[in-house]
């Protein structure tokens, strides 16, 4: 009796398992679902390298605000420059507000774009248009008065031997060169370079040169 009895229990589960399974179960997996530790950051990198949106106006808004804005926006590729063509760094981003961006505002653009932000201190003007900083293009001497000692040293070959000193008569050390504009240099502007040393004379920005 016992006998029987197991062997009618064994069967009935047996009949269970099968039909839980169903026709089709039979351990393959279905082609629309991924297997365990199957790789599909493919497909989805490739859906975000697809996203746009739409590029916000920044232009008046403090640095700070319009990052946090890009951010907002979708986009995370940012950087800013000087728009007046001093070689500043924006170290302190809420002291800076925009002035212009290279990206049209309104447009509709891939996430990973780019935005660089032209910006001023908050009690400085915005120029016109964005003052490119100088360059030593084909070697020639550019004119650089006017322009930050910071700038007129980044134009120039990295090996140049530069000289600065004060323009006024008080022989201030020039320290933070971004802060003084240059007032007098030798060579002149248009002058081939060929190595030689570079001197300079400065008034801090504010200042008239002598």
């Amino acid at each position: 009796m016992r006998t029987r009895i197991i062997g009618t229990i064994t069967a009935a589960v047996t009949i269970g398992l099968l039909a839980a399974c169903g026709p089709n179960d039979t351990g393959a997996t279905s082609p629309d679902t991924p297997s365990a530790g199957q790789d599909t950051s493919r497909a989805a990198d490739g859906k975000a390298g697809n996203a746009k949106a739409g590029v916000p106006n920044f232009v008046g808004m403090g640095l700070q605000s319009a990052q946090d804005g890009a951010q907002a926006a979708g986009f995370y590729t940012l950087t800013s420059h000087d728009s007046l063509g001093r070689d500043r760094m924006q170290i302190l981003d809420r002291d800076w507000k925009v002035c212009s961006q290279n990206v049209k505002a309104g447009s509709k653009q891939a996430t990973d774009t780019k935005l660089d932000f032209g910006a001023v201190k908050l009690d400085e003007t915005c120029p016109a248009k964005d003052q490119a900083p100088p360059s030593a293009a084909n070697g020639i001497m550019p004119d650089f008065r006017g322009k930050s000692v910071k700038a007129a040293r980044g134009a120039l070959d990295s090996g140049t031997s530069i000289t600065v000193t004060d323009a006024g008569a008080d022989d201030r050390m020039v320290l933070i060169e971004s802060n003084w504009q240059v007032c007098t240099q030798s060579p002149a502007g248009g002058a081939k370079l060929s190595g030689q040393p570079v001197t300079f004379t400065a008034v801090k920005f504010g200042e008239s040169c002598p």
